[in-house]
């Protein structure tokens, strides 16, 4: 028969230094009593007792003089509080996990939340967490939890502080989770379960469903004893709970080709080697065994110390925590905003159960036995690292603008302020620095002091080179005829200026349109979108000519196509000289309405006769092909006056 053994059945490290402080209490020689078991384990209790520690089932029993050792499972408040009134001294035994749930239940009360513990009501470890607080309320699982907010509905709105036992079954705990998620507003939710026991309780259930017999060892009395025989009887048909080896019956491994073996975490190494020396046929193994208990013992107590980068993996994401198993004594806890420099983020968002996560431990609590850690500062070391290898590379990074400062902006980067003056924030001289908070920008680190926390960037570097770079591709690729898609960045009475990808053409005005018009702003804005096109380019002189106008689409072809001489138009009046008038035939292409032409009379200016924008009909008298010039008469159309038209010759 083959015996495999789970990895971590045994003392779990919070038992193991309770039982570690009992023993150099009772060595001492001093009085002292320990109130109730120290752990659920007969056989640790007797060993105590020999060495002359004296069992006490309540604190009235302990008297003045003597030493009070509190058990791992913690003790209620009230109990502290009648031992100091006593004048006992006190030797807190407490689980490190469980004191934390205490924490949180006082830290509730404080608050004006409501706790609501997850676990078995007469459980002491759960007795002595309620008593933290008035307002206490213990529930075994998710059936009790819906039956509790269906009696009075307005209880989902209340500002609940939701834990775990410490044993608690892991899928109890998170189908309680779901519903508090669901259907509860204000809810937080600690996840409270050990890592040493959800690690316990996952390796039982991998374990039991490859073997025929499994065996569970651990005192009757114990919680997390009695969970791991549930949760492995749903993954194998045999199995046997006992305490010691005693109790194996031989029939048990009839028939029987691999058996399982796990303990509770008040099982001392001793009685697990004694039950498997039991169902071993294989007694030479057992020095090794022995040994593997001890060394993964001795792993599992490393020391972690204050500044240290340490590697965990993530095994609880809650709303306000992250918690992480080191490999170590030290459960590991993520506070939300130690989580990220993002104060809006979601820890789901960061991480997920199962993630290996790099951190940095802030504070290391050897006593209640937890470390605190900080992946934001972690990653701030990271950002300052890159931020310096930046500046050495000169290379370029992203940030969001956050404000504006005293002659500059902030930009964030990673977390770290990156401050930008206003002469490099790329923006023009005078312009309103604020319109770019809220941008995400890129920069330039011109200037590192990490003692000081002062970084200084530059914007207006990275557009300059990004500028001559574009600047470069513009002028290798131009030639005449291109096309592109320019915005008009200055006007002037004579044209516009396009950008076309970092390099500036000039528009002129005749190239704006086909019709005649006096300034640019007739037809554009600064901002607007143009497509263009090369007339000529200078590289030497950094000059090009754009255009604007359609040459497919000339007006004087359509012009030509609908009127000849002697036809009648309906022509505008465009424009008003000494000696005549502009009309606008068709759309871009205009004829000259000569002052003698104007009127059967004579006439000082035309202005004693049309206006610009008016709309006259004219008789077309003349038209050179070659010239594009076309002569217009309104006298014409006079009567009595049509032989004297044709004397009016084109001219502008």
């Amino acid at each position: 028969m083959d015996v495999k053994v789970a990895e971590s059945a045994g003392f779990c490290y919070g038992v193991k230094r309770a039982v570690d402080m009992a023993r150099e209490t009772a060595r001492q020689g001093k009085p002292c009593v320990m109130l109730g078991s120290i752990i659920h384990n007969a056989n640790v209790v007797k060993e105590l007792e020999t060495l002359g520690m004296r069992r006490v089932d309540s604190w009235a029993e302990v008297r003045p003089d003597e030493t009070v050792v509190i058990r791992s499972h913690g003790e209620k408040k009230e109990v502290f509080q009648k031992l100091e009134a006593l004048g006992a001294q006190c030797v807190n035994a407490t689980c490190p996990n469980v004191l934390r749930i205490q924490q949180l239940v006082a830290q509730a009360q404080e608050e004006g939340r409501t706790p609501l513990i997850i676990g078995e009501p007469h459980h002491p470890e759960v007795m002595g967490v309620a008593s933290w607080s008035e307002r206490s309320v213990i529930l075994q699982g998710p059936e009790e939890l819906e039956n509790w907010l269906n009696e009075v509905p307005s209880r989902r709105d209340l500002p609940l502080t939701a834990a775990a036992q410490t044993t608690c079954v892991r899928a109890i705990w998170e189908s309680s989770k779901e519903i508090l998620k669901k259907q509860c507003t204000n809810a937080k939710i600690f996840d409270t379960i050990c890592n040493a026991t959800h690690r316990r309780q996952a390796e039982a259930a991998e374990l039991a469903a490859k073997v025929d017999v499994m065996v569970v060892v651990g005192d009757r009395k114990s919680a997390n004893t009695k969970h791991l025989a549930e949760i492995c009887r749903e993954k194998c048909g045999r199995v046997v709970q006992i305490e010691r080896a005693g109790e194996l019956s031989s029939d048990l491994f009839e028939g029987c080709l691999v058996a399982g073996l796990t303990a509770g975490a008040s099982t001392p190494a001793g009685i697990i080697k004694e039950v498997y020396t039991t169902m071993s046929e294989e007694i030479k193994n057992m020095e090794a065994t022995e040994e593997s208990f001890e060394e993964l013992l001795e792993k599992s107590f490393k020391t972690l110390n204050t500044g240290e980068k340490v590697t965990g993996i993530v095994t609880a994401v809650g709303p306000t925590e992250v918690q992480v198993d080191l490999g170590c004594k030290q459960a590991g806890y993520i506070a939300v905003d130690e989580l990220s420099a993002d104060p809006n983020v979601k820890p789901e968002d960061v991480v997920k159960v199962g993630d290996e996560i790099e951190t940095y431990i802030i504070r290391v609590n050897d006593v209640e036995g937890y470390a605190m850690l900080s992946k934001k500062r972690l990653d701030a070391v990271k950002v300052w690292e890159d931020i310096e290898e930046a500046r050495e590379n000169k290379t370029t990074l992203e940030g969001k603008v956050t404000e504006e400062n005293k002659g500059g902006i902030v930009v964030n980067v990673k977390g770290v302020r990156v401050f930008v003056p206003a002469s490099q924030s790329g923006m023009p001289r005078g312009a309103e620095l604020s319109e770019m908070i809220g941008q995400t920008v890129s920069l330039r680190i011109t200037e590192v002091n990490r003692a000081r926390r002062r970084v200084v960037g530059s914007i207006r570097a990275v557009q300059f080179e990004a500028r001559q770079a574009a600047q470069a591709a513009v002028w290798e690729s131009i030639e005449v005829g291109k096309h592109y898609t320019g915005t008009v960045k200055s006007m002037t009475s004579y044209g516009v200026f396009v950008d076309i990808g970092g390099v500036d053409g000039m528009v002129h005005i005749s190239e704006l349109s086909w019709s005649r018009i006096k300034n640019p702003a007739e037809v554009v804005s600064v901002g607007d979108t143009l497509d263009v096109y090369v007339i000529s380019f200078d590289p030497e002189k950094h000059k090009i000519s754009l255009g604007v106008k359609d040459r497919s689409c000339n007006p004087w072809d359509k012009f030509m196509e609908t009127y000849h001489v002697g036809d009648v138009a309906n022509v505008r009046i465009v424009k008003l000289m000494t000696f005549g008038a502009f009309a606008e035939v068709v759309p871009g292409v205009d004829g000259l309405i000569h002052i003698s032409q104007i009127a059967d009379r004579r006439i000082e200016k035309p202005g004693d006769v049309l206006s610009e924008g008016q709309m006259v009909d004219a008789k077309i008298t003349a038209i050179d092909e070659e010239k594009q010039k076309i002569s217009l008469s309104i006298r014409a159309l006079l009567g009595g006056h049509e032989d004297e038209a044709g004397e009016a010759e084109v001219e502008e």
